[in-house]
């Protein structure tokens, strides 16, 4: 995958780092920018007979002013900043805003939302359900400041043989590719022709060696930790610069009821994440 445009989805209230990172990794691939500025309103409140509050629709207003005024801010900085860009603005109900993301993901190449966007539940909960299930668009999340660049020096590859671990992969062959290391890692894998295959791992390694991925085959045992845990120890263990997983494996009511290892590598992970789905 080629990186020509990013949309990076930006919190209204807290965004200047993640501007700034957003602006870095541009700059290091070459990318056009867009900046979604999001401003998630509260549901209307109902008195007797349906009647709008003169109050909230004073907030509103308000809100929609502000949202203008951030806008203006960020088109300043970026520019100072960025060759290529545009700004979009969204002021919608939290309930819409999947929408208005998965309509704008459909034409970028990678979704990015750094650690000011992603410290926002609501608003992280809504880059999901519009990136990843509504749209074929890979998803970076990069929870701290340091830029991603073009060649991490090793990468994560968490690996299960499911089609979202095998669609990621090929999304981030570039990355891969340019990587001192791919590490493929499996957390207690299973020898088995119907899951991992008789040797776990060798043939996603055979496929990306012929990619020229430089691929290295970890084997781990969980030791009794959840699978998340394993992964990110792992992570930390060969200094990877970047995880590369599936999303969401499993119905997402499922994954909303009982969490999965995607939402907690999402809430706990302090490495840059490419997810694909």
């Amino acid at each position: 995958m080629t990186i020509k445009t990013v949309l990076s989805v930006l919190d209204v209230n807290r965004f200047d780092n993640d501007v700034q990172s957003a602006v870095d990794f541009c700059q290091a691939h070459g990318a056009h920018l867009t900046t979604l500025v999001i401003s998630l309103c509260t549901a209307p409140p109902f008195g007797a007979y349906n009647v709008l509050s003169a109050v909230w629709l004073e907030d509103r207003q308000r809100e929609i002013d502000a949202l203008a005024e951030k806008a203006t801010d960020i088109r300043a900085l970026l520019g100072r900043s960025v060759a290529s860009y545009d700004i979009q603005e969204v002021y919608t109900e939290s309930a819409w805003a999947d929408q208005d993301i998965a309509e704008r993901a459909l034409y970028t190449d990678l979704v990015l939302i750094g650690a000011q966007a992603a410290s926002n539940e609501d608003l992280r909960r809504r880059v999901i359900d519009g990136a990843l299930f509504q749209s074929p668009t890979p998803m970076l999340v990069n929870p701290g400041s340091k830029t991603i660049g073009p060649a991490p020096k090793a990468i994560l590859l968490a690996w299960d043989s499911s089609d979202e671990a095998a669609r990621a992969s090929r999304q981030s062959i570039d990355f891969l590719r340019a990587a001192d290391a791919v590490h493929v890692t499996l957390v207690d894998p299973l020898a088995a022709r119907s899951v991992n295959g008789e040797e776990p791992g060798a043939d996603i390694a055979t496929f990306l060696v012929r990619h020229g991925v430089n691929v290295v085959v970890d084997r781990i045992a969980s030791g009794g930790r959840r699978v998340d845990e394993a992964l990110r120890q792992h992570a930390l263990d060969i200094s990877a610069d970047l995880i590369v997983m599936g999303a969401y494996n499993h119905p997402r009511l499922q994954q909303r009821l009982f969490g999965g290892v995607t939402r907690s590598m999402l809430e706990d992970s302090d490495i840059p994440l490419f997810l694909a789905r």
